[in-house]
């Protein structure tokens, strides 16, 4: 019987094979990520839904600058400050931007929010028969699989026009939270050993309420952790095309497949730890240095710790220090500038100001430790991630849910990529790949192969 454990050792497999030297990336002025020597990103399209800034480049020179972020030409702090005016949610209006390109009037943006309402509840028997009877021990993996399962249940799945996407992208948005709330919940009951709870979405509450009352044992929540959370989500509605999950739609969405696919696909390029993961690992990260650090009002110390994550000697070895740097942002990210606001908030008034200070301390000797360590000059700052999992922590929700709300709040940008690639892309995204296989081989019979082996091992 063939042992799968060490399947790959018992067929000769080699990690070797794949390995290609970064040398030859140079050599052949290959763009490694996407990416010019610079950092920035490789210009692979036009989008019209959002802006992201963090560098001017002038002559050929990259330069650091402070970050902006605009969904449809709206700064984000600007919707931040007025969408969620007058008791209404922020989240829910930035999504009929990001869809539609503009703000809506009253009468519109009430025609939206009753498509949610309709739209929230899932398929009859899905939650039985593709959430309870294959539980996952990774919400994401869930969400995907949810998402994807999602085809069979609507009679126009493969359709492409911008009309029906449209239908789509709503009912998308609007099951996202009970996907993932029953998701966890499954999660808990199969793996944890918890009670299984599940409360129905209601079509009263906003998306942010209704997340935290699906995911609470009692459904109880206040109307500031709501606002909080909304707050959040709209914060990660979207982050321009070029950013690895909603390349992965447009990539897909370019081949002509169906919305359910390209959105599963989405899903999982966000679960990485090096995307939409990060607000997670950010937390354990933050877990460690408490449990390894003696005196966390010792600055030297904290700044020798963090030398030791960079240098690959303690964290997960990694040598990143999560949460901090971005592809794009330099000098700031805009939404970690609002985040860390509401951490502070929630910090001092829930009894958690000392792990404030603890974030805010790693926040700015990571930059002064990266240069020292790694001999790294570039100007780096927090991300929306160094922060975004603290503020969920300090609202009760699991860890579990940290990434899932990611994509609940991304799932708006994403289905807006996938029309604006429909509309106006036109093309299958086809990049170049230059081989540097060695051919003329000549084919070796099986019966000459172990001799060959052998007597390449003999040498």
């Amino acid at each position: 019987m063939t042992d799968n454990k060490n399947i790959g050792e018992i067929i000769g497999f080699s990690p070797e094979v794949y390995k290609i030297s970064p040398d030859l990336y140079k050599n052949y002025d290959v763009k490694r990520g996407l990416r010019n020597l610079d950092g920035s990103g490789v210009l692979a399209g036009l989008t019209g839904i959002s802006e992201v800034h963090g560098y001017v480049v002038y002559e050929g020179e990259k330069t650091a600058d402070y970050g902006s972020l605009s969904y449809r030409g709206y700064d984000i702090a600007d919707l931040a400050e007025h969408c969620g005016r007058n008791g209404r949610f922020a989240f829910e209006e930035a999504c009929y931007l990001l869809l539609c390109g503009f703000l809506p009037d009253d009468t519109q943006f009430s025609a939206f929010l009753e498509a949610l309402k309709q739209n929230r509840a899932l398929p009859e028997s899905f939650t039985e028969d593709m959430i309870l009877k294959a539980p996952s021990k990774d919400i994401m993996n869930k969400l995907s699989r949810s998402v994807l399962t999602l085809y069979s249940y609507d009679r126009n799945a493969d359709s492409t026009t911008p009309k029906n996407v449209i239908r789509q992208s709503i009912s998308l948005i609007a099951k996202m939270p009970t996907l993932a709330a029953y998701g966890y919940w499954a999660k808990a009951h199969y793996f944890d050993r918890k009670s299984l709870i599940l409360h129905q979405p209601q079509k009263e509450y906003s998306i942010a309420e209704n997340i935290l009352h699906m995911i609470r044992e009692n459904s109880k929540f206040t109307p500031e952790e709501a606002r909080i959370l909304d707050l959040a989500l709209l914060l990660h509605a979207e982050h321009g095309g070029g950013n690895n999950s909603a390349f992965t739609c447009r990539v897909l969405t370019s081949s002509g497949t169906d919305t359910y696919s390209a959105i599963s696909g989405a899903i999982n390029a966000l679960k990485g730890p090096k995307h939409g993961g990060a607000n997670l690992q950010v937390v354990k990260m933050m877990n460690d240095i408490e449990k390894h650090v003696e005196n966390l009002h010792d600055e030297g110390e904290i700044y020798s710790y963090l030398g030791k994550i960079i240098k690959r000697k303690a964290g997960d070895r990694s040598g990143l220090v999560y949460g901090m740097g971005h592809a794009v942002y330099t000098k700031s990210d805009p939404r970690t500038e609002i985040l860390r606001a509401q951490a502070e908030y929630l910090a001092n008034k829930n009894g958690f100001g000392e792990k404030f200070e603890l974030y805010e301390t790693v926040e700015r000797l990571a930059p002064k430790a990266f240069a020292e360590f790694k001999g790294d000059k570039k100007v780096i700052s927090a991300n929306v991630d160094f922060y975004s999992g603290f503020v969920y922590s300090m609202l009760d929700i699991p860890n579990e849910l940290y990434t899932p709300l990611f994509a609940i709040a991304r799932m708006a940008g994403w289905c807006s990529h996938r029309l604006e690639e429909l509309i106006s892309g036109g093309r299958i995204l086809r990049p170049a790949y230059k081989s540097i296989c060695k051919n003329g081989k000549e084919f070796v019979s099986m019966s000459e192969r172990k001799k060959l082996y052998c007597e390449k091992e003999e040498e």
